[in-house]
């Protein structure tokens, strides 16, 4: 039968991985936020599929000539079904795509001082590895205070809230 050949299935959402940068958030005031793709060779993306990524210590730098975002410092674990001759380089410099007026305006906010941009989240769309960079601003000892205060004093509200109905 020509028909019956089977049609690839989609994996749903809930069974692709998201690699969260949860220390960023912490360390980091993000602004706005752009959404990349990856250029990423197979056994690369067989790891991150099994989640087997730690973007803790990422970072993304923009360049002007070339026109280029790479992404330095995230360890995508060797995938070991592999075998040593097909194997990535765990901590090598990934090529980031995006669009040149993204790039452009990306390399032109980290000129200013105290300005990074951090790798907030992996995750798949339509089959392709996306990243998640965000402008960040460093945070001072007393500003991640406030900031842990200000969300203790509303956890507090929203309980007694929760209590009074």
């Amino acid at each position: 039968m020509l028909g019956s050949m089977s049609k690839r299935r989609e994996k749903p959402a809930d069974q692709c991985p998201t690699i969260e940068n949860r220390k960023a958030f912490h360390d980091f005031t993000i602004g706005e936020t752009v959404e990349c793709g990856m250029e990423l060779v197979g056994t690369e993306v067989k790891s991150v599929r099994g989640s087997q990524v730690s973007l803790a210590e990422g970072w993304v730098m923009a360049e002007f000539a070339p026109l280029r975002l790479n992404l330095h410092g995230v360890h995508i674990a060797e995938y070991p079904p592999a075998g040593r001759d097909h194997q990535h380089v765990p901590l090598r410099i990934r090529r980031l795509l995006a669009k040149r007026r993204e790039i452009e305006k990306l390399a032109g906010l980290m000129q200013a001082k105290g300005v990074s941009l951090v790798p907030l989240k992996i995750y798949f769309k339509n089959g392709f590895a996306k990243l998640l960079v965000g402008v960040g601003t460093g945070r001072t000892k007393g500003d991640k205070r406030q900031v842990i205060a200000k969300r203790e004093s509303q956890r507090e509200m929203d309980r007694a809230l929760h209590r009074r109905r």
